[in-house]
């Protein structure tokens, strides 16, 4: 995904002109955070309505963190009348605040946040009939949950946090207050923190859109010292979790989950060191991505000042696979390609791509990639490997029957098709050197010939390969997802022009996005509509006709341009078609999207994105053939 675009937003108006007066304006803002919109509504009324969205510093966004505002379209328990895609950052055109005018109808819209990584950014905008009067006289349900730590008599040492939460299946809640210790009621924006001894109580009512107020309830806590008989250190445990290999190493990645207890004055904090660093609060599980040994040390402090002894938990990470460095090395084939069948130039035969004894498939060893100096010395080729394989009791004679006549009816080798595939990317440092990289994030290299994403270099970026542009051609590439939370989303860019000193835009990176064509990476169940295979912006890929598979698979990826006519394969099954002609229209709209008016390029360079340290996707493989 190439950041999701700004759809139907305009900047604000000047002076001049008449303009109706909108019947309300909703306000959503956003800042650094990334799991959830600084402030947005929660009711409305039906009717012509400003939305405005601002990113900026104004809000707290201090990192030119790009979100996006989006109104969901396809889930059928929501409304799905009103199409909004708004995206800000504090650096772009109109200074991070974008609006857009709509008319909402009654029911309940979800609104979501498409950048990838951001999708707990989400909450729904319940809109009533005027105001919400009408049949609704119910009024909203409101309960409390106090957490904290609890002594025997069910008393909350040191101290207790009361949560309130409402809900409203009628017009949807308006407002919810609280009252401490019989004083008057505020408006409740946070969980209420009691941390002074002694018994509190916290009353609290909730209101409705429609104006109906629930009856008063309490909830009574009590707070007492830790006990300074207290000599006892709290008691705290680490798990570690991950998929595993049969040697009991973590494949790609470990969690360690820390928890600790007190019967006594109850817990104050946990902290935790990685590999002999500095111990540091412990919030939330520790994800360990390096490939290598690992110890995790830990600690707790309880409220009465006592620390445990540092424990700690140790454990291997190790590539995909795991393999034991006694094992034998990877096959060493001549091409690389393990597409479920037989494919010969673009001959698809119905053989299975099975694998020989030394480690090679069926389309390795064809060796179809290479430069032939006729189709005749192919032919004899492939009748000296096909043979081998039928020895082998890999393929049987049938098979090596079709193998030779789609061998025959591809053309591999024959006049204007003799040039083999140049591999850009050979899984070597020198191959690696020949690429640059623009805009955040960064690429690196692993041992077994790929390259991976950075999870620590922040931002979203490209790789891309400044030594030639393409007109006409086939580029061949895998990709894998090793994403450890959600799904990864990258994509493969083509066609731009070269990124440096654009007259239309200073970001290099953005030239891709903007003047070049994305070919989207993305088995994401949810999020952004576009999946793998889709040209971003312009033609539509839903997640079934993309083909997704689980995420540490490899992915054979065909991106085929002939004529401005896209053809994308994946793993030997055609996914997508698109024609690159003049006059569509970026889809969400997107404000400074030039179409693909502007993207009418005879060649154009290639390109890599990296999305940012929670979309992890690796490359391997790359080569590309001129037609």
């Amino acid at each position: 995904m190439s950041a999701v675009p700004a759809a139907q937003a305009k900047q604000p108006q000047g002076g001049g002109g008449a303009e109706v007066a909108q019947a309300q304006t909703l306000t959503w803002t956003a800042d650094n955070d990334i799991t959830r919109y600084k402030t947005a509504p929660t009711t409305a009324v039906a009717g012509e309505t400003t939305i405005v969205f601002e990113n900026s510093a104004a809000t707290g966004n201090t990192t030119s963190m790009p979100h996006t505002l989006t109104f969901d379209t396809s889930n059928p328990d929501y409304n799905n009348d009103v199409n909004v895609n708004l995206m800000a950052t504090p650096n772009d055109v109109n200074g991070g605040r974008w609006e857009v005018t709509v008319d909402l109808t009654p029911g309940t819209y979800r609104f979501f946040c498409a950048i990838p990584g951001h999708g707990q950014m989400q909450g729904e905008l319940v809109v009533t009939e005027d105001g919400g009067g009408g049949e609704d006289t119910t009024p909203p349900e409101v309960t409390a949950t106090v957490e904290g730590q609890q002594n025997e008599a069910g008393d909350y040492v040191g101290s207790a946090t009361v949560e309130l939460t409402a809900t409203d299946e009628g017009s949807g809640v308006d407002s919810i207050e609280y009252a401490l210790d019989g004083g008057e009621f505020a408006p409740y924006e946070a969980p209420v923190v009691l941390n002074t001894v002694g018994e509190h109580t916290v009353a609290y009512r909730a209101t409705d859109v429609a104006g109906n107020v629930s009856d008063d309830q309490s909830t009574t806590v009590n707070v007492v010292e830790p006990s300074g008989d207290d000599t006892t250190p709290p008691e705290v445990t680490a798990t570690v979790d991950g998929e595993q290999n049969a040697e009991g190493d973590y494949v790609t990645m470990a969690t360690v989950t820390l928890e600790a207890t007190d019967a006594e004055s109850g817990v104050a904090g946990i902290e935790y060191a990685v590999n002999g660093g500095e111990f540091t609060p412990y919030t939330e599980p520790v994800m360990v991505h390096s490939v290598g040994d690992h110890t995790v040390s830990y600690r707790a402090t309880d409220n009465a000042g006592n620390s445990s002894e540092a424990g700690s938990t140790s454990f291997t990470v190790v590539e995909d696979g795991g393999e034991d460095p006694g094992d034998p090395p990877p096959a060493d084939c001549p091409e690389s390609d393990d597409r479920p069948l037989v494919v010969l130039g673009d001959t698809v035969t119905q053989v299975p791509n099975r694998t020989d004894p030394e480690g090679c498939t069926v389309n390795e060893v064809i060796e179809d990639e290479r430069a032939w100096s006729s189709n005749g010395s192919f032919l004899s080729h492939v009748d000296e490997v096909t043979d081998v394989l039928v020895f082998q009791g890999v393929i049987d004679r049938g098979n090596k029957a079709e193998i030779l006549e789609a061998a025959e009816v591809s053309g591999v080798g024959a006049p204007g098709n003799r040039e083999g595939y140049e591999r850009i990317f050979d899984g070597t440092a020198q191959s690696l050197d020949r690429w640059g990289h623009v805009g955040g994030g960064a690429f690196n290299l692993n041992e077994d010939g790929s390259i991976t994403s950075s999870t620590e270099v922040e931002g979203m970026g490209m790789l891309w390969f400044p030594e030639a542009q393409y007109g006409d051609f086939v580029l061949r590439l895998k990709w894998r997802d090793d994403t450890s939370g959600g799904t990864a989303n990258s994509g493969v860019f083509v066609g731009f022009p070269r990124v440096h000193n654009h007259p239309e835009e200073s970001r290099p990176e953005w030239v891709a996005i903007k003047y070049g064509h994305e070919v989207q990476i993305s088995d994401n169940r949810g999020g952004d509509q576009y999946k793998t295979g889709s040209i971003y912006g312009f033609d539509l890929v839903n997640r079934g006709e993309s083909m997704p598979t689980p995420k540490g698979v490899w992915n054979d990826y065909e991106i085929r341009v002939v004529d401005g006519h896209y053809t994308i394969t994946r793993n030997g099954l055609l996914i997508n078609e698109f024609d690159n002609t003049p006059g569509q229209l970026f889809s969400p709209p997107r404000a400074d999207d030039p179409g693909t008016d502007g993207r009418q390029h005879e060649t154009g360079y290639i390109g890599l994105q990296t999305h940012g340290t929670s979309d992890v996707i690796t490359f391997r493989d790359i080569r590309i053939k001129e037609l």
